[in-house]
């Protein structure tokens, strides 16, 4: 009996002593961990994100940077290269662009014209008549050879009605081609006599309410409806025309001399309004699209050309007006933009 108890208790030490100093460990390792992430957790009582991870963000920004300046590069080509593909360049020519108001005119017909004109000459000519037969029988007033009162009162009276049927000509006259015509010379002016004949057109121009305040415009610039933008024919002499009963707004007449317009054919007119800005022509061959844009290549260098975007939105003759991204004496491409947009974009390709 005495023996035994000391064993047992010698073996319960033995075993029990490790392990309990064991657990001990572990319950104090889980009590540690608990309070920490208490500690981790936010006010709210969720936990904070993870922080972004640093490798794919700088991956990234280096692959931005990379486009950015292979974008800044432009596209390179040699020689060889250049001239296989047919690429033409030409400096930027500068000009001076105004914004404009869009009207359209007729045609006016010069039957109409030759008419009014011949009208005009006629009473001009009777009055001329009369008043010299008035002013011969004043003369004989007292002489031998003197006419009747009766006589010289019947030549006074046609004088004057004389006079009257040409004032009332020329009023006729002003309503049709407007009171303030550029001749002067009555039925013998030469202009008007071009006009009657044809050789000159006269246009009648009809400009909407709000598009041309002011004096009447110092020019305008007529073309054929569907023309291309800048083209047609300049007129400058203008002046006031009666109103158009069919369209509200200002109406003008003009000349227009050199076209081959036809009489009764509609023209779509323009008039410069505000001030002048300088710019850059760029040759619409030159345009290209890409992303919902319009771009030109410019070679910055031998053999690199750089993608510039556009403002297509003020058309010329002889391309589009531009103000921004191009100077005067840049070499744009002129031809064969296309092809160098499809080798930047990776989408054509190489050239024989």
């Amino acid at each position: 009996m005495h023996t035994l108890i000391p064993m047992a208790r010698s073996t319960r030490e033995r075993w029990s002593g490790p392990w309990l100093r064991r657990g001990s460990g572990v319950v104090l390792a889980a009590l540690l961990l608990q309070s920490a992430c208490q500690k981790a957790a936010a006010p709210g009582g969720e936990a904070p994100a993870p922080p972004p991870p640093a490798a794919k963000a700088d991956t990234n920004d280096k692959d931005k940077a990379d486009e950015k300046e292979k974008a800044d590069e432009g596209v390179k080509l040699t020689p060889e290269q250049i001239e296989k593909m047919g690429l033409v360049t030409q400096a930027a020519q500068a000009i001076d662009y105004a914004e404009e108001a869009a009207g359209y005119g007729v045609v006016v017909s010069h039957e109409t014209i030759a008419q009014a004109a011949a009208e005009l000459a006629t009473a001009q000519a009777t009055e001329r008549l009369s008043r010299s037969a008035l002013s011969r029988t004043k003369k004989l007033d007292g002489t031998a050879g003197a006419l009747s009162a009766d006589v010289e009162e019947a030549a006074a009276q046609k004088a004057e009605v004389d006079a009257a049927a040409l004032t009332l000509t020329a009023r006729r006259l002003s309503s049709t081609l407007g009171m303030n015509p550029p001749w002067k010379n009555g039925g013998n002016d030469p202009i008007l006599q071009e006009l009657a004949a044809g050789t000159i057109k006269l246009v009648r121009v009809t400009f909407p309410l709000g598009a041309v305040s002011g004096a009447k415009p110092a020019s305008l610039r007529a073309a054929r409806i569907g023309a291309k933008p800048g083209t047609g024919w300049k007129m400058t002499v203008v002046w006031d025309a009666p109103a158009d009963a069919t369209v509200p707004g200002r109406s003008f007449f003009a000349l227009l001399k050199g076209s081959d317009a036809g009489e009764g054919e509609r023209l779509q007119v323009w008039t410069p309004i505000g001030e002048a800005t300088s710019g850059v022509i760029i040759p619409a061959s030159a345009a290209v699209m890409s992303e919902g844009k319009y771009w030109c290549y410019i070679e910055k260098k031998p053999g690199t050309f750089e993608r510039v975007e556009i403002d297509t939105s003020r058309p010329t003759a002889e391309g589009y007006f531009v103000t921004d991204g191009v100077s005067a004496g840049d070499k744009v491409v002129a031809t064969s933009a296309g092809q160098l947009l499809a080798k930047e974009s990776a989408s054509g390709s190489e050239p024989d």
